[in-house]
């Protein structure tokens, strides 16, 4: 078993940054891969980055060039640094985790992005 728990979302203004953080417990030897998804009212839970035990990262294009995605192993952390926010960035943002074949989830945290 993996538990994540997120914390760092908030109201921030049309370009303005948050960083958002996710600390995992338990089995964390047995995780290969982090990420984070998010959840906007009414739509679909959507990847938005993922990094591999090696650092392969990975986007979705709308949030390219715009968040960076980064672990510290010896934290058991994963970090979402997000700059230039949009106001179609707010939604629920989920901490996941990859290990043994499924996917963990934490609680979520919300980032509102005003205009």
């Amino acid at each position: 078993q993996v538990q994540l728990v997120e914390s760092g979302g908030g109201l921030v203004q049309a370009g303005g940054s948050l960083r958002l953080s996710c600390v995992a417990s338990g089995s964390i030897s047995r995780i290969y891969a982090m990420g984070w998804y998010r959840q906007a009212p009414g739509k679909q839970r959507v990847s938005v980055a993922r990094i591999t035990n090696d650092g392969r990262t990975d986007y979705v294009y709308s949030v390219k060039g715009r968040f960076t995605i980064s672990r510290d192993n010896a934290k058991n952390t994963v970090y979402l640094q997000m700059n230039s926010l949009k106001p179609e960035d707010t939604a629920d943002y989920y901490c996941t985790a990859e290990a043994d074949s499924r996917r963990y989830w934490g609680q979520g945290t919300q980032v509102t992005v005003s205009s």
